[in-house]
């Protein structure tokens, strides 16, 4: 195999100057989106040296995704998917402008400053959804992978590159710099969805309120290879999410070194950064259920044996192993997804991916710590790893039409 033919396919940026600008906005935005994190982390620990209000930063940040997003969903598959992502991108521009007025000003209590963060998780909420339906929209069918394929690429690099960013600037300017130009990198957001057609849903529109969303739902429990992939990832990250659990694993097996501890978090990410860079041959075979369930498996195997190495090297190499494996299973979940959900449905599917995306690794992190406590963090990591692993292989075998991965199986 050719070096050219392993590498990430880039034809989507040939084909459409359209898709070309909205990667180019997106990766802005989230480069942004990154910096901010790591901004709002500092500002909430500066001002309270509480791991309790440190920790309430990721409830603000993913209550309002499960609170709004199915109803979000439903929203987006009524109107102009453009339009509705360029309000909720003003939207979330505007509380980064308010989070840099407070910045700048110093005079707003820590709930204030999580109420601005729960806000702006709300606008996502909103954008989420209607972002979903872009890639599927601009390229051909046999490009949607690919493009997804070049959506994660970038975001990828935005968290290895971004939070290192946000400390620099921390350091060097504050953090009112910091949330302006988070504020500012929503126009290259805008920049990207401005030159979109309008993206009206193809079908039957979604009835209104609660009703749409209850279709939603009764969509996905009909469709085996949509809801396996959604079931797949929550496995993956409800049972065997490992984050949480690197402090104690460092300090049981490897001495407590603050720099390996860092490296774990590094060797997850560059794994993913890898695959996603390699990832041409896997989106040419347009298998994405083998693929899926095959990540999603090797992540938890590896998770199980990097519990049970005592090398550190070993471990690293386990976490990029990991790491590679998840990017794997989540860029071919995202492609069974948008390829497999009609047009006038895929709002509410990508709100609930979504929300599987943002709510899984949070549970899957106090799980492993509530295991840890009662045990060890072996322990948690061997067995959430062969939990995942049996969860995978029971959707496999539950849904045929994910393990054949034949391109136009209906999946019902």
């Amino acid at each position: 195999m050719s070096l050219t033919r392993a590498l990430i396919d880039v034809g989507p940026l040939r084909t459409s100057p359209a898709f070309r600008r909205l990667l180019v906005g997106r990766t802005v935005s989230t480069l942004g989106g990154f910096m901010t994190m790591v901004t709002v982390l500092y500002q909430v620990w500066d001002m309270t040296h509480s791991a309790v209000w440190s920790g309430a930063v990721g409830l603000a940040q993913a209550l309002p995704l499960v609170v709004f997003g199915l109803f979000a969903g439903s929203w987006a598959d009524r109107g102009d998917r453009r339009r509705i992502y360029l309000r909720a991108t003003a939207g979330q521009a505007v509380c980064s402008l308010l989070l840099a007025v407070q910045g700048f000003t110093g005079h707003v209590p820590v709930a204030g400053v999580l109420a601005l963060v729960a806000a702006q998780s709300s606008f996502a909420a909103v954008a989420g959804p209607a972002a979903g339906v872009f890639v599927p929209r601009l390229l051909p069918k046999d490009q949607v992978a690919p493009g997804l394929a070049l959506l994660q690429a970038t975001a990828q690099s935005s968290m290895l590159v971004g939070p290192a960013l946000g400390g620099l600037f921390l350091g060097w300017f504050g953090i009112g710099v910091c949330y302006l130009l988070d504020a500012l990198s929503f126009l290259a957001a805008c920049y990207g969805a401005f030159g979109l057609p309008a993206l009206p849903p193809e079908g039957e529109p979604s009835r209104a309120g609660l009703h749409g969303v209850l279709d939603g739902l009764r969509f996905l429990a009909g469709h085996r290879v949509v809801r396996g992939a959604l079931v797949t990832d929550l496995a993956a990250t409800l049972l065997s999410m490992p984050v949480s659990l690197f402090p104690l694993v460092n300090e049981e097996r490897f001495g407590g070194d603050p720099r390996t501890l860092g490296l774990f978090l590094s060797a997850l990410a560059v794994g993913g950064v890898a695959a996603t860079a390699l990832s041409g041959p896997v989106t040419r075979l347009a298998r994405p259920g083998p693929v899926m369930l095959c990540g999603a498996g090797t992540w938890g195997v590896a998770l199980a044996l990097f519990g049970l190495v005592s090398s550190p090297w070993a471990g690293l190499g386990l976490l990029a192993l990991a790491g590679a494996a998840d990017a794997l299973s989540v860029l071919s979940r995202t492609t069974l997804v948008q390829t497999r959900t009609p047009d006038a449905l895929l709002g509410r599917v990508s709100a609930a991916e979504q929300i599987v995306g943002q709510a899984g690794p949070h549970l899957g992190n106090l799980r492993a710590g509530l295991v840890a406590g009662w045990t060890s963090g072996a322990t948690a990591l061997v067995t959430g790893g062969v939990l995942c692993l049996l969860a995978v292989v029971y959707v496999g075998t539950n849904a045929p039409e994910l393990r054949s991965g034949a391109p136009g199986a209906d999946g019902r």
